[in-house]
């Protein structure tokens, strides 16, 4: 499958079976993305920066969410978050810092999708 490291890993069960993870080129390049759109779309008011930002992760999840890959969602979205907060820290010069606070009940108000597994890929189980 395109855009996925598979590796050998143990299921609950305990047998081996393959896994599949969001490769690392393609996670560094969604992440790179949406920090360009943050800091070219900084000027908008938050509302559409937040609508913008629900559908790239939700299209993000339709693509890379499978089982077993439900750690690469989350940490995309930590660094989505953390992006968002960056570029809205530079929209002004007037002195009130933005910390992870004020992100914090941003969040509240505009929460981000939660990540989702939207694909159930069952692993194949490898032959003893």
């Amino acid at each position: 499958m395109l855009g996925f490291t598979h590796f050998w890993g143990r299921s609950r069960k305990g047998n081996w079976v393959v896994q599949r993870k969001t490769q690392a080129s393609r996670f560094s390049r969604a992440r790179r993305n949406i920090a360009m759109w943050c800091r070219a779309n900084r000027h908008l008011p938050i509302q559409e920066q937040h609508d913008a930002l629900s559908k790239k992760l939700r299209g993000h999840d339709a693509y890379y969410g499978i089982t077993g890959n439900a750690r690469a969602l989350e940490r995309l979205r930590w660094w989505v978050q953390r992006d968002w907060l960056k570029w809205l820290r530079r929209r002004s010069h007037k002195g009130r810092r933005r910390d992870w606070t004020w992100m914090d009940r941003l969040l509240q108000r505009y929460p981000l999708p939660p990540s989702r597994v939207v694909h159930s890929v069952m692993p194949r189980v490898a032959n003893p």
